[in-house]
């Protein structure tokens, strides 16, 4: 590319808004614009207006004299929007964005259960682009909303999608241990984590159940057909501060070896690998050999924090198959997403 694409960040002082910018601040492809926040923060030095949270440096990816800017079309307009606003200010804002023209990739939840709003992983799901047409069609909008889904079955589809072509799907069971910077920041006060297990993150179970089924669903004549796997998941919020690691107990169709399910893994290779997107790990899966890995502390910033890690293969008594799986709930789950979502629309020439 000789010209990079102007991108706009809706949010850029909260911990994902952070992670989109350190990311797209020397990104190939895309040219970071505008750093918009809310109205207490307009008008404020980046620096002045948040207190950077990403590790390494440079500081504010070397944009803390930026102005920060109001999150509305006006203000913050770009062909392409990254959104890392939350649920209720998503609702409000992203249309807007989409109404003028810009396609908003949305970490929200705001819209990711919508018939016309594809929920996108590019390794798992690419063909549900394609609603698109049906979205823009049905609401008038010159741009459209993209969303990646939440952190935690971001992970949880990375490890299944290979399984479901292979072979299928059709019981998952599983329990996550989900990392602290999840809650964003502050988050969970320190008392109620450290030394501690909290079984519960609202909202959280519905929405990996829900989203799952759609994210391995197929598109049919302008929608969606669910999956036919039943989901089951137990979240609980542990003192780790990235990560999300996940124990799953799977059954599949036509009870497949252990040796068929560690090679349907090994060989996974999808669109965006095959493209060399810029965001995209090499590979996508990694699996580990060693019976205590992954591990959030020594695994999780593998590929950039886009890597999928999976161990601990081995046989279920109730269901077949069970493994571990972690990956990083602000890349992969979060802000490494999107821009993974955006690259492959550049790819195929959907974006511009």
């Amino acid at each position: 590319m000789t010209t990079r694409i102007p991108v706009s960040v809706l949010g850029a002082t909260g911990v994902v808004g952070q992670r989109f910018v350190a990311r797209l601040a020397a990104h190939p492809w895309f040219e970071l614009t505008h750093l918009a926040a809310s109205e207490r923060s307009a008008g404020r030095s980046y620096e002045e207006a948040c207190t950077w949270r990403v590790p390494g440096s440079p500081a504010y990816a070397g944009l803390g004299r930026r102005a920060v800017v109001e999150c509305t079309p006006e203000s913050a307009f770009a062909p392409v929007v990254f959104s890392a606003l939350d649920t209720a200010a998503a609702a409000e804002l992203e249309p807007q964005f989409a109404r003028a023209g810009a396609v908003v990739f949305s970490n929200a939840s705001a819209f990711r259960m919508e018939e016309d709003v594809p929920l996108l992983v590019p390794e798992v799901n690419a063909e549900h682009l394609r609603l698109l047409d049906v979205q823009r069609a049905r609401r008038g909008w010159r741009g459209a909303i993209v969303c990646n889904p939440n952190c935690t079955t971001a992970v949880l589809v990375s490890v299944l999608a290979p399984l479901e072509r292979r072979f299928g799907v059709e019981a998952v069971l599983m329990a996550s241990f989900q990392a602290a910077s999840g809650a964003g920041y502050p988050g969970v006060p320190s008392l109620d984590v450290l030394g501690n297990v909290v079984p519960f993150i609202r909202g959280e179970e519905p929405k990996v159940e829900a989203e799952t089924r759609k994210l391995l669903g197929r598109y049919e004549s302008g929608a969606v057909a669910p999956a036919e796997c039943v989901v089951s998941a137990h979240c609980q919020r542990v003192p780790v501060v990235d990560g999300h690691g996940e124990a799953l107990s799977l059954r599949l169709r036509g009870a497949p070896s252990l040796e068929d399910v560690s090679r349907a893994l090994r060989e996974w290779r999808a669109e965006p690998q095959e493209l060399g997107l810029p965001t995209a790990p090499q590979p996508a899966l990694l699996l580990h050999s060693a019976e205590d890995r992954p591990q959030p502390r020594l695994d999780v910033d593998v590929g950039g924090g886009m890597a999928v890690h999976v161990g601990r293969l081995r046989a279920c008594p109730v269901l077949g198959v069970k493994l571990f799986a972690l990956g990083h709930n602000l890349e992969r789950g979060a802000a490494g997403a999107s821009v993974l979502n955006a690259e492959l629309m550049y790819a195929r020439g959907q974006l511009v």
